[in-house]
């Protein structure tokens, strides 16, 4: 098969001979026998911050992140949905969390009846795998799954051929059986449950190894593979091989106030944020650290999640490695983001959950850092994970795909969305997107194609973006953002001018929220998200 070069293909993009003039899933690209359909590998870590990766300003060593950044693109802008299950959802479906059933969180038992909170992808919509298998591809998951507990919506059972890893949420990195109390794990192999080993087994080097188990053997004939790569690092516990910590430990004895300040001072230097991006205050529940009376534990708790890091960035650097040993990087899209911002679910301090009986970091231990250091991981914005505020749902995003990317290195300040998978990867492969699939409608993918961008180009994005999650809400259009926290009143942002949401607007104009709040009142009506 003959194959275009990267300027030819250039060229028979902007005359939008491949798909620049997208309009929908299904047949939009035609590669003829002139150019090979990409590879596709996504890569998500879980509860990254927006400032954790080197390539973003961070003190963690990323160097296999750096490298895929200095090899393609990074987005400053890029949209997920707030948290793990929701994000997840979006990513493989191409629809808003609630029109795939995953509005919260997953449930283990089935609804009685399909809702945009039953827990589990419902039947109006399709994986990623499901429409890129239909097109020839081989399909492979490894790591964590979280969008369907039950038999049926396994992976396996929604379009993957392969899958090693996690059905469920986190983990007890070293060993399953001591995970967060009261919750049950399921691990698998397929379409079998398995318990993995508790000796020698760290779940992120498992999940690389697994992956690059499955492109040595799936990717070295002709035939297009899709991989999707799902880590369950850095979220808690704070588990960590004992190198990667000690390599860290007594790094972070300055506290969060000095690291937010080196890492805003960082990304201005490397254009990741620019002059109007201000650094916000510390969060209202933030202590300082001169109030901390524990301070080697909380340097402690810091220099494991690095690690965890670290260990992450190190799997993903064996699996580039194995793709350029197949001599297939300049075919094969490599996309990295986060399912949401850093969490803070635990208190200023990080929390417990189970009875620590061993070292901190270590199998026996299962804890978090704390709101103070998830501060830091999401300068310089405000909020969390679960929270709609932009450090809630920001990601970082890389892509990488040398046969397009011209502009290697290259920052993309325009938006992207998380909805948006779907779309591109129906635009640069040619799959069909179905409107029905196994006997059920299948309802239209809400996202646009990301392959201007990649190329170098401007596209029309979204007019309108909103966001739901467990009564935290959100809603922009043309720069300016409505945003609320449960009950509380709706807040106002002009982002284009105030990108780190310090400046409320909502008092000074109350007919642009009545704006907003009717785009997020019809959003909400026709994806079935709460009012």
């Amino acid at each position: 098969m003959s194959r275009l070069t990267r300027r030819e293909f250039m060229r028979a993009s902007l005359a939008g001979g491949v798909g620049m003039g997208f309009l929908g899933c299904g047949g939009v690209m035609d590669f003829g026998n002139r150019v090979r359909r990409p590879n596709i590998i996504i890569i998500m870590a879980d509860d990254l911050g927006y400032s954790d990766l080197g390539c973003y300003g961070s003190e963690i060593s990323t160097p296999n992140l750096d490298r895929l950044a200095r090899g393609g693109v990074r987005f400053t802008n890029f949209y997920n949905a707030a948290r793990c299950c929701p994000s997840r959802a979006s990513l493989l479906t191409g629809l808003h969390p609630h029109q795939a059933g995953v509005g919260a969180m997953v449930k283990f038992e089935r609804a009685e009846e399909e809702n945009a909170y039953q827990g589990y992808l419902n039947n109006h919509s399709v994986t990623l795998a499901e429409v890129l298998k239909g097109a020839g591809y081989k399909t492979m998951i490894s790591g964590k799954w979280h969008v369907g507990e039950m038999r049926g919506q396994w992976p396996v059972d929604k379009g993957f051929d392969h899958h090693y890893g996690l059905v469920s949420g986190a983990m007890n990195y070293f060993d399953i059986d001591k995970s967060k109390p009261g919750m049950e794990r399921i691990f698998a192999v397929d379409d079998k449950r398995i318990k993995p080993p508790n000796e020698d087994f760290y779940a992120t080097d498992a999940f690389t190894d697994a992956a690059v188990d499955y492109l040595d053997k799936e990717g070295r004939d002709d035939k297009p593979f899709f991989l999707y790569l799902a880590y369950t690092a850095p979220h808690y516990p704070l588990h960590a091989k004992e190198e990667d910590i000690q390599k860290y430990k007594g790094r972070y004895m300055e506290g969060w106030e000095k690291l937010r300040e080196e890492r805003y001072a960082r990304m201005q230097q490397i254009g990741v944020i620019t002059e109007k991006h201000k650094l916000s205050p510390l969060d209202e529940r933030n202590v300082t650290w001169d109030e901390v009376e524990d301070k080697e534990e909380m340097d402690l708790k810091m220099a494991i999640y690095a690690g965890q890091v670290e260990s992450m960035d190190r799997g993903i650097g064996r699996v580039l490695d194995k793709v350029t040993e197949l001599g297939k990087t300049d075919d094969t899209l490599v996309v990295f983001l986060s399912d949401n911002g850093a969490c803070a679910e635990t208190g200023p301090l990080g929390g417990v959950w189970r009875e620590r009986t061993g070292p901190l970091g270590g199998v026996d231990s299962y804890e978090s850092y704390g709101l103070c250091w998830a501060n830091a991981g999401n300068t310089p914005y405000r909020k969390f994970k679960q929270f709609t505020h932009e450090g809630g749902i920001l990601t970082p995003f890389i892509a990488s795909w040398p046969r397009v990317i011209e502009d290697a290195g290259g920052i993309v300040r325009e938006q992207g969305y998380i909805v948006d998978m779907m779309a591109t990867l129906c635009d640069i492969t040619g799959a069909e997107y179905p409107r029905r699939y196994k006997g059920h409608e299948i309802l239209a993918t809400e996202g646009k194609s990301l392959l201007p961008l990649l190329a170098g180009r401007k596209r029309s994005g979204h007019e309108v973006m909103c966001w739901e999650h467990i009564g935290n809400k959100a809603v922009w259009r043309d720069s300016w953002k409505l945003v609320k926290r449960g009950k509380q009143d709706w807040e106002l942002y002009h982002l284009d001018e105030d990108p780190t949401e310090l400046n409320d607007l909502a008092k000074k104009m109350p007919e642009k929220i009545v704006e907003l709040e009717n785009d997020y009142l019809d959003w909400s009506l026709r994806c079935g998200a709460r009012v």
